[in-house]
């Protein structure tokens, strides 16, 4: 049907199915709007009473059971251009195991179920590594081959824009070289792993509620804080890649001819473990010394800024002692520039980390404020305050 009417009718308007030339060779399948006249122009009017007919667009994600149209519906989720063939994908198991290593049994079922199981929600998984030539990015480009244009390799401003729609329609969202270390940044990430509806929102259109199914690939060359992490967060899986100890310059090129072989490989494959939890994953199964650096290298991060903030405070004030409420020190912060942090991570920090705790009840302290020049000003005001010493800010300090 496609092929003997390049154009169909969604709704009331009209589109042209296009192939898009890449710079790689391959091509894109575009759906154009297309003028009514321009049909006419080209092909005549009685032309228009056979291009076909549906009543809208959905989003149906399914690639080994793909349906172009569904009732009367048109499906823009792309279809599966690969057909599963009989063989061993003996290079790409070796390259998923130098990704995945201990993990690889998990690695090959977090991938078998991106494909058979595409709403299936997953962790947010992050290759990380200081080093070159790891195939962190390799991994984005086999699968972006793979999964072709149901997947999306974005940068980080295309994740941070309110314009979404070109990538809150696909099943994996990459972010290549990682750097989201606002607080906004790692709760919008934590949110949309688990959103089953997300607002979708194009320039000139109205936002609009669609299904979410999309799962976050991150790649970055910093292990330490790329994204916010807090204690007990169990959505992320972070995994620190080794460098290969031979550079292949044409590694990618044979794991793309394996796909094929691979795909038949994942079909047959049984999983290693069933599901768990909402991600499918324990935070158990997923843990790794990578998530444990990048959660502590957060959690000091902020320590140290209050109490640094404390010691200036005491310092400047000579105090053996400060009290304060989680107020005065999210005001300080964002006094200091520091506006990645909200008032349940401070609380954390203070309660979690440093065992502290606020005055039974509602009762006057000495408030510091911190003005535009750096002056620290006093005040008395009322409120459940924490009371630290000033020896034991100093302790955290030195840590």
């Amino acid at each position: 049907m496609e092929q003997e009417y390049p154009y169909l009718r969604i709704g009331t308007a009209y589109y042209k199915i296009v192939q898009k030339p890449l710079a790689s060779g391959d091509r894109m399948t575009l759906l154009l709007p297309w003028s009514v006249e321009c049909i006419k122009q080209d092909h005549g009017k009685s032309y228009l009473s056979g291009i076909p007919k549906y009543d809208g667009f959905c989003f149906v994600p399914s690639h080994l059971h793909y349906q172009r149209f569904i009732g009367s519906f048109y499906n823009r989720y792309h279809p599966f251009i690969h057909v599963p063939k009989i063989g061993q994908p003996e290079r790409t198991l070796t390259y998923l195991s130098h990704i995945f290593g201990d993990q690889l049994e998990y690695g090959l079922d977090y991938l078998k179920i991106l494909l058979e199981m595409p709403m299936q929600m997953l962790p947010i998984l992050c290759l990380v590594s200081t080093e070159r030539n790891t195939g962190k990015t390799t991994f984005l480009n086999l699968l972006k081959a793979v999964f072709g244009d149901n997947m999306t390799i974005n940068t980080n401003e295309d994740f941070r824009s309110n314009f979404n729609a070109e990538w809150a329609h696909k099943v994996i969202i990459g972010v290549d070289e990682t750097f989201l270390e606002r607080r906004e940044d790692s709760e919008r990430l934590k949110n949309l792993s688990t959103a089953t509806f997300y607002k979708s929102e194009a320039k000139g259109q109205d936002r609009q509620e669609i299904e979410f199914f999309g799962k976050f690939i991150l790649c970055s060359n910093n292990e330490d804080n790329f994204v916010l992490v807090d204690p007990g967060e169990t959505r992320y899986w972070i995994r620190k890649i080794p460098v290969f100890e031979n550079e292949d310059q044409g590694l990618l090129g044979a794991l793309k001819k394996e796909i094929p072989l691979f795909i038949h490989y994942l079909t047959g494959r049984k999983l290693s473990t069933p599901k768990q939890s909402r991600m499918w994953f324990t935070a158990q199964q997923i843990a790794t010394p990578a998530l444990k650096k990048v959660i502590r290298q957060n959690r000091n991060k902020l320590e140290l800024e209050i109490a640094g903030i404390l010691l200036t405070i005491a310092d400047g004030k000579e105090v053996e002692e400060v009290k304060f409420c989680v107020g005065d020190v999210q005001d300080w912060l964002n006094k200091k520039g520091f506006r990645n942090h909200d008032t349940t991570a401070i609380r954390r920090v203070l309660q979690n980390v440093w065992n502290l705790k606020p005055a039974a009840n509602s009762n006057s302290y000495n408030q510091y404020k911190i003005g535009p020049d750096g002056t620290i000003y006093e005040s008395t005001q009322k409120g459940r305050y924490f009371n630290m010493s000033i020896k034991a800010i100093e302790k955290i300090n030195d840590s």
